[in-house]
């Protein structure tokens, strides 16, 4: 187990701490209403994984020291983020997240829809401050990845025969891109090292994989007061994940249509005791692991520092995930 350096974690807490100040200036407004919806949605941020990836990139990539820009990019890919989960939630209707009600639930759908746009506009706002016109373009370029991986799966909502190569463009566009993107702004602020900055996004690409069936696996056999958000929503949507397109895939005829009936029925109970006892589970979990390994190959080149071990560590958590 590679020990973490406390001067490391010390220097993330701060520059987290600035980031988040950050954050907070660029919603602060003149109007009360906008600001409590605003300060009720920073509640979402969590472990603020792809501002600490943006620190980390920087730090692999050998800064000497952070400067503004980092710290920018930082608050923008969560704001970003930020604004994919209000809209999320708005698409799957779910009422909890991070053991909080959503804005939606809160608010209705509609203040949810304008609040999920006013941080986009925020974020693009606050990432033109830096006048960097290649960074604006790469993350344009990545919010239009997010949409499409939403369309892609939005089209295939109650579609039995989505395949694994589907589920996986998916996850990739919806879920990977920013996270990819978060690495690679991290190095690329840093210097010009092409080679770097493009290891540490395809490090960032399939750990954000492996993460999204972790949190694929959490929605189908989590408990919610465990995992802080609504569960079971993508069965609900119709939405196939990869346990289930496994166990759909692996099935003879009687199963798979004992699994089909479930999935119409909407039996989360079933499903679950079903996909677990066909060892979907298992398969999944051993294919989060694989990108893990994956991910963590990207780094060996790289120099061994502190941030180097931390974001090997981060990957290996990806597999512990309880929420």
């Amino acid at each position: 187990m590679i020990s973490i350096d406390d001067g490391l974690a010390r220097f993330l807490g701060e520059e987290l701490d600035e980031i988040s100040g950050i954050f907070e200036s660029q919603l602060e407004g003149e109007h009360d209403i906008i600001n409590q919806i605003c300060r009720h949605v920073e509640s979402y941020r969590g472990k603020m994984l792809r501002p600490s990836l943006v620190l980390l990139s920087a730090l692999a990539s050998g800064v000497e020291e952070m400067s503004a820009s980092h710290r920018i990019i930082a608050a923008v890919v969560e704001m970003i983020h930020m604004a994919t989960l209000v809209h999320d939630d708005v698409l799957d209707e779910a009422d909890t997240r991070r053991g909080g009600r959503t804005v939606n639930d809160l608010h209705g759908n509609e203040m949810a829809v304008m609040l999920g746009d006013y941080l986009i506009s925020n974020a693009f706002h606050l990432c033109s401050s830096i006048n960097r016109p290649e960074v604006n373009l790469l993350l344009g370029s990545t919010t239009n990845t997010l949409c499409e991986g939403e369309l892609i799966q939005l089209g295939n909502r109650q579609n039995l025969n989505i395949g694994e190569d589907t589920y996986f463009t998916i996850v990739e566009k919806k879920t990977a891109s920013l996270i990819g993107a978060s690495c690679r702004l991290g190095a690329a602020l840093t210097n010009d090292d092409e080679d770097t900055a493009s290891r540490l996004e395809r490090f960032g690409v399939a750990s954000g994989i492996a993460f999204q069936i972790t949190d694929d696996l959490l929605d189908l056999v989590g408990e919610e007061d465990v995992v802080g958000k609504s569960v079971g929503r993508d069965l609900e949507k119709g939405k196939l994940t990869l346990p289930i397109i496994y166990a759909l895939g692996d099935a003879d005829a009687d199963f798979h249509e004992h699994l089909v009936k479930m999935i119409q029925s909407r039996d989360l109970v079933g499903l679950r005791c079903a996909v677990n006892e066909s060892g979907a589970i298992d398969q999944a979990m051993k294919k989060a692991a694989s990108l893990v390994e994956q991910a963590k190959s990207e780094l060996q080149d790289l120099p061994e520092t502190p941030a180097r071990n931390l974001l090997a560590v981060l990957a290996d958590g990806i597999l512990e995930r309880r929420y």
